[in-house]
Protein backbone atom coordinates (compact mmCIF):
# COMPACT_ATOMS: atom_id res chain seq x y z
CA UNK A 1 0.00 0.00 0.00
CA UNK A 2 1.58 3.42 -1.03
CA UNK A 3 1.20 6.01 2.09
CA UNK A 4 2.70 8.63 0.02
CA UNK A 5 -0.09 8.37 -2.98
CA UNK A 6 -3.77 9.20 -2.44
CA UNK A 7 -6.09 6.31 -1.08
CA UNK A 8 -9.93 7.71 -1.69
CA UNK A 9 -9.16 11.62 -2.23
CA UNK A 10 -6.81 11.56 1.58
CA UNK A 11 -2.81 10.09 1.89
CA UNK A 12 -0.85 10.70 4.54
CA UNK A 13 1.14 13.53 3.37
CA UNK A 14 -2.21 15.63 2.93
CA UNK A 15 -3.17 14.59 6.56
CA UNK A 16 0.61 16.02 7.80
CA UNK A 17 -0.79 18.83 5.24
CA UNK A 18 -3.85 19.42 6.99
CA UNK A 19 -2.63 19.20 10.72
CA UNK A 20 0.43 21.53 9.79
CA UNK A 21 -1.68 23.75 7.84
CA UNK A 22 -4.34 24.03 11.13
CA UNK A 23 -1.54 24.99 13.21
CA UNK A 24 -0.38 27.87 11.02
CA UNK A 25 -3.79 29.52 10.78
CA UNK A 26 -3.89 28.91 14.64
CA UNK A 27 -0.62 30.06 15.13
CA UNK A 28 -1.18 32.95 12.51
CA UNK A 29 -4.49 34.13 14.40
CA UNK A 30 -3.25 33.75 17.79
CA UNK A 31 0.42 36.14 16.70
CA UNK A 32 -3.10 38.75 14.82
CA UNK A 33 -4.52 38.65 18.45
CA UNK A 34 -1.50 39.74 19.76
CA UNK A 35 -0.54 42.69 18.06
CA UNK A 36 -3.98 43.36 17.31
CA UNK A 37 -4.99 44.07 21.14
CA UNK A 38 -8.59 44.76 19.36
CA UNK A 39 -10.89 41.88 20.70
CA UNK A 40 -14.40 43.26 19.35
CA UNK A 41 -16.13 40.51 17.39
CA UNK A 42 -15.72 42.01 13.73
CA UNK A 43 -11.58 42.41 14.08
CA UNK A 44 -11.77 39.36 15.91
CA UNK A 45 -13.52 37.35 12.96
CA UNK A 46 -11.39 39.31 10.41
CA UNK A 47 -8.34 38.42 12.22
CA UNK A 48 -9.67 34.90 11.45
CA UNK A 49 -10.45 34.81 8.01
CA UNK A 50 -7.28 36.52 7.29
CA UNK A 51 -5.16 33.85 9.12
CA UNK A 52 -7.41 31.13 7.17
CA UNK A 53 -7.10 32.72 3.95
CA UNK A 54 -2.88 33.29 4.03
CA UNK A 55 -3.27 29.70 5.16
CA UNK A 56 -5.33 28.22 2.46
CA UNK A 57 -2.86 30.47 -0.16
CA UNK A 58 0.12 28.60 1.57
CA UNK A 59 -1.92 25.06 0.68
CA UNK A 60 -2.66 26.10 -2.70
CA UNK A 61 0.78 26.88 -3.46
CA UNK A 62 2.61 23.57 -2.13
CA UNK A 63 4.38 25.32 0.76
CA UNK A 64 3.03 23.95 3.70
CA UNK A 65 6.25 21.86 4.18
CA UNK A 66 8.87 21.35 6.44
CA UNK A 67 10.88 24.29 5.11
CA UNK A 68 7.66 26.53 4.23
CA UNK A 69 6.50 26.38 7.21
CA UNK A 70 9.16 24.67 10.33
CA UNK A 71 6.56 24.06 12.73
CA UNK A 72 8.49 21.73 14.47
CA UNK A 73 11.21 24.28 15.23
CA UNK A 74 9.46 26.62 17.20
CA UNK A 75 9.88 24.96 20.47
CA UNK A 76 13.45 25.13 20.30
CA UNK A 77 13.01 28.55 18.72
CA UNK A 78 12.01 29.65 22.34
CA UNK A 79 15.73 29.18 23.97
CA UNK A 80 17.82 29.73 20.57
CA UNK A 81 16.63 33.62 19.82
CA UNK A 82 16.94 35.31 22.83
CA UNK A 83 20.81 33.58 23.35
CA UNK A 84 21.17 35.00 19.51
CA UNK A 85 19.95 38.47 20.55
CA UNK A 86 22.52 38.14 23.51
CA UNK A 87 25.31 37.02 20.84
CA UNK A 88 24.71 40.08 18.72
CA UNK A 89 24.43 42.18 21.76
CA UNK A 90 28.04 40.79 23.19
CA UNK A 91 29.44 40.82 19.56
CA UNK A 92 28.16 44.91 18.21
CA UNK A 93 29.95 45.73 22.47
CA UNK A 94 33.53 43.50 21.01
CA UNK A 95 33.43 45.35 17.60
CA UNK A 96 32.87 48.84 18.96
CA UNK A 97 35.66 48.18 21.11
CA UNK A 98 37.51 47.53 18.02
CA UNK A 99 36.80 50.70 16.46
CA UNK A 100 37.10 52.70 19.02
CA UNK A 101 40.80 51.66 19.87
CA UNK A 102 43.24 54.29 19.01
CA UNK A 103 45.26 51.84 17.61
CA UNK A 104 42.58 49.96 15.10
CA UNK A 105 44.16 46.33 16.47
CA UNK A 106 41.89 44.18 13.63
CA UNK A 107 42.72 41.03 12.09
CA UNK A 108 41.18 39.80 9.86
CA UNK A 109 40.62 36.50 9.41
CA UNK A 110 38.98 33.57 7.11
CA UNK A 111 37.87 30.39 8.40
CA UNK A 112 36.52 27.53 7.42
CA UNK A 113 34.14 25.81 9.71
CA UNK A 114 32.11 22.15 9.39
CA UNK A 115 28.22 22.47 10.18
CA UNK A 116 26.52 19.49 11.88
CA UNK A 117 22.90 20.52 11.11
CA UNK A 118 21.14 17.86 9.52
CA UNK A 119 18.04 19.74 7.57
CA UNK A 120 18.07 22.71 5.00
CA UNK A 121 16.47 25.25 7.45
CA UNK A 122 19.20 24.37 10.25
CA UNK A 123 22.12 24.68 7.95
CA UNK A 124 20.63 28.00 6.63
CA UNK A 125 19.68 29.32 10.32
CA UNK A 126 23.47 28.70 10.94
CA UNK A 127 25.08 30.49 8.22
CA UNK A 128 22.52 33.26 8.97
CA UNK A 129 23.21 33.78 12.48
CA UNK A 130 27.25 33.88 11.53
CA UNK A 131 26.20 36.71 9.31
CA UNK A 132 23.91 38.33 12.01
CA UNK A 133 26.70 38.26 14.51
CA UNK A 134 29.00 41.66 14.41
CA UNK A 135 31.91 41.12 13.41
CA UNK A 136 31.31 37.85 10.89
CA UNK A 137 29.65 37.27 8.09
CA UNK A 138 29.24 33.90 5.77
CA UNK A 139 30.94 34.48 2.59
CA UNK A 140 30.20 30.76 1.00
CA UNK A 141 28.39 28.30 2.19
CA UNK A 142 28.60 25.10 0.56
CA UNK A 143 25.74 22.76 0.51
CA UNK A 144 27.78 19.65 -0.84
CA UNK A 145 30.21 19.06 1.59
CA UNK A 146 28.47 21.14 4.97
CA UNK A 147 30.92 23.91 5.38
CA UNK A 148 31.05 27.81 5.66
CA UNK A 149 33.90 30.20 4.85
CA UNK A 150 33.46 33.16 7.48
CA UNK A 151 35.14 36.08 7.68
CA UNK A 152 35.38 36.94 10.82
CA UNK A 153 36.95 41.00 12.07
CA UNK A 154 39.30 39.62 14.67
CA UNK A 155 41.12 36.13 15.06
CA UNK A 156 39.25 35.96 18.59
CA UNK A 157 35.93 36.05 16.54
CA UNK A 158 37.06 33.29 13.91
CA UNK A 159 38.65 31.29 16.93
CA UNK A 160 35.18 31.41 18.47
CA UNK A 161 33.34 30.83 15.26
CA UNK A 162 35.32 27.52 14.62
CA UNK A 163 34.91 26.95 18.72
CA UNK A 164 31.42 25.42 17.95
CA UNK A 165 29.03 27.34 20.12
CA UNK A 166 26.92 28.47 17.88
CA UNK A 167 27.16 24.97 15.72
CA UNK A 168 25.60 23.57 18.89
CA UNK A 169 22.99 25.77 19.65
CA UNK A 170 21.64 25.66 16.33
CA UNK A 171 21.77 22.28 16.02
CA UNK A 172 19.91 21.84 19.57
CA UNK A 173 17.27 24.05 18.04
CA UNK A 174 17.08 22.48 14.97
CA UNK A 175 16.21 18.95 17.06
CA UNK A 176 13.70 21.02 19.02
CA UNK A 177 14.93 21.30 22.34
Amino acid sequence: MNLEGPVDGISRGNFDVGIRGLSLIAALFAFWLLLSGHYDTWLVSVGFVCSALVGAFMWRLKVLDQEGYPAGFLVGAVTYWPWLAWEIVKSALDVTKEILKPRLEISPTVVRVTASQKTSVGFTTYANSITLTPGTISTTVSFDDHTILVHALTREGADATAEGTMDRRVSRFESGL
